[in-house]
């Protein structure tokens, strides 16, 4: 973490009024806040493939994956922020590369899976959203924004699917070639407005 975005937490913990610790809180969004699109993608059903192939099988699957995903998001312009467990984490300057970055994550690695065993093709869920995080150094973000790609990625989408929030979906150019169909999730017990993303692959 920042020392700097430390020094500010340590300041509003010990904040004595409602009023110092909004004023912290606002510093804390000028000096580290930023409008992005944030990417997070989960390998689909590995807890059954730990389970039935062990540690050792999952976290070469892993590697491949964060081999496999990083070029892809950087290629895009794109930043990956971290990799936790099977989860990929990263953020774009726009909801387009975003999505574009999705789904050539869906054709790398169904290229790749023509080439392994059942047991070794990896399967990705993806979730999409756009607004303010706080980049804390570290590196890692944080912010509503992060929370609700990470539970649309890893809690609603299903393997092969792009799920944005529909202030992300918004974001896309009328012309960029996307389409969504409306779902309502449930996330965190509250219901939201999201678009599972149309689109067409190459068919060779």
């Amino acid at each position: 973490m920042d020392s700097r975005f430390r020094e500010l937490l340590l300041m509003y913990a010990q904040a004595d009024t409602k009023t110092a610790q909004d004023e912290i809180e606002k510093v804390l969004w000028q000096e580290f806040g930023t409008k992005k699109a944030v990417l997070v993608m989960d390998m689909s059903g590995f807890s059954r493939l730990t389970q039935k192939y062990g540690i050792v099988h999952y976290l070469s699957m892993v590697l491949r994956m964060q081999l496999t995903s990083q070029p892809v998001i950087e290629a895009l312009g794109g930043q990956v922020i971290k990799f936790e467990a099977d989860n990929c984490f990263a953020m774009f300057d726009s909801v387009l590369l975003a999505v574009q970055a999705a789904v050539r994550l869906n054709i790398a690695f169904d290229a790749i899976n023509r080439f392994t065993e059942e047991a070794f093709d990896i399967r990705i869920s993806i979730g999409i959203d756009y607004g303010d995080v706080l980049l804390t150094g570290g590196p890692d973000f944080f912010g509503d924004v992060v929370n609700a790609a990470s539970k649309l990625g890893e809690d609603v989408a299903g393997p092969g699917e792009i799920l944005l929030t529909a202030r992300a979906f918004q974001e896309l150019p009328p012309d960029a070639g996307y389409a969504g169909t409306p779902i309502t999730p449930l996330l965190s017990g509250v219901r939201i407005e999201a678009y599972h993303l149309v689109y067409s692959q190459p068919t060779s």
